[in-house]
């Protein structure tokens, strides 16, 4: 008897003990072991993407912990100018200045003085997907028409075009419509695009540059669907095959990312080094104009300035934002003073084809 009530003292014992390690309790959101678990945590997530732009920290939400060093949590991020073939850590890089709400995520991270594991980490991201999720190892899968990977596949495409037609002038982007890569021993684009006639006839201009602005007086429009086969590591010219066919796009396409242009023939400056662009500087804030006190939606402004300092609530909860941010608004006045031809955030620019 004795014997089989220190048994059963031990085994009250021992779930005394595995409750208390398990049960979690709340933590400060701008503790330093939070902001550990968080960047281990974004770290993995941006390892298994493979298209689209990275995910950089915005606020943390919410934070909790167990005695086995156990970490949940909740939290918010935007995505990064660092695109995800990048290299470069996400702690390095800035965010995308557009007009995005931010994007929650939620992680389990497990730490001790000297480890770090991420257990579980998700983030309700719309249109990119982690690899791990891939249907199948080299089907094609829909990337970001504007992205940086498809700068060159676009821009060589219409190289090829205007070499080979009969046209009187160079031909110049309009729209471009989804977009898809495969790995094929290398890479393999495919994509939908449409061209307007420039002002730039031929037997003056062997290239695009950027006075060859679209021909108003002279609408002539040619569409064509594009497969680039690339490898940049064995640096081998790009391989183009067009079908092309008079008449735009249907309507239903996206519309050619602003500020950008193929300039010239890529094939030069495939295996150079991308330029480095200088950060961009602030725009001048929007004044905010008085809303009715009904509303029902929060502006992205509220979005990204708490009401309440985070110093003052509960356990500083939202934390401060890990950077300011400062979005650009369609129609804004920021986005009016930009010159044409500028570069624009998440797009393509001039300077990115030039090589300038």
């Amino acid at each position: 008897m004795g014997r089989a009530l220190g048994l059963c003292a031990l085994a009250l014992l021992s779930l005394h003990v595995t409750l208390v390690l398990s049960t979690d309790v709340l933590i400060f959101c701008d503790d330093p072991t939070v902001d550990r678990a968080v960047t281990s945590a974004l770290t993995k997530f941006n390892k298994n993407m493979y298209t689209g732009h990275k995910l950089a920290l915005f606020q943390v939400t919410s934070a909790s912990k167990a005695e086995n060093g156990m970490y949940w949590l909740d939290f918010t991020t935007r995505r990064s100018n660092c695109s995800a073939s990048d290299p470069t850590p996400w702690t390095h890089c800035d965010y995308l200045r557009i007009d995005k709400k931010p994007i929650k995520c939620n992680a389990t991270v497990h730490m001790n003085e000297t480890h770090t594991d991420t257990e579980h980490v998700a983030c309700q991201i719309e249109g990119l997907t982690p690899s791990s999720k891939a249907p199948c190892v080299g089907c094609p899968e829909e990337i970001d028409e504007n992205s940086e990977d498809m700068k060159v596949p676009v821009s060589v495409s219409i190289s090829k075009y205007n070499s080979q037609s009969d046209h009187t002038h160079l031909f110049t982007l309009h729209q471009i419509g989804p977009a898809t890569r495969q790995v094929v021993a290398g890479f393999r684009f495919k994509f939908r695009f449409d061209m307007r006639r420039s002002k730039c006839a031929k037997e003056k201009h062997a290239e695009l540059h950027h006075h060859c602005t679209i021909d108003d007086e002279n609408i002539d429009f040619v569409n064509c669907n594009s497969t680039v086969d690339m490898a940049p590591w064995r640096q081998e010219v790009p391989n183009v095959h067009l079908e092309c066919e008079p008449g735009p796009m249907p309507s239903v396409m996206r519309r050619r990312p602003p500020g950008w242009s193929p300039l010239r023939n890529m094939l030069l400056e495939f295996t150079s080094p991308a330029p480095h662009n200088a950060a961009p500087t602030d725009p001048p804030r929007k004044t905010k104009e008085a809303k009715p006190s009904g509303k029902e939606e929060s502006s992205e402004e509220d979005l990204a300035k708490p009401t309440v300092s985070p110093d003052d609530a509960p356990f500083h909860c939202p934390s401060k934002p890990w950077k300011p941010f400062h979005p650009v608004h369609a129609g804004s006045s920021a986005a009016e003073a930009t010159p044409p031809g500028a570069p624009v955030e998440g797009g393509f620019s001039d300077s990115d084809l030039l090589g300038v």
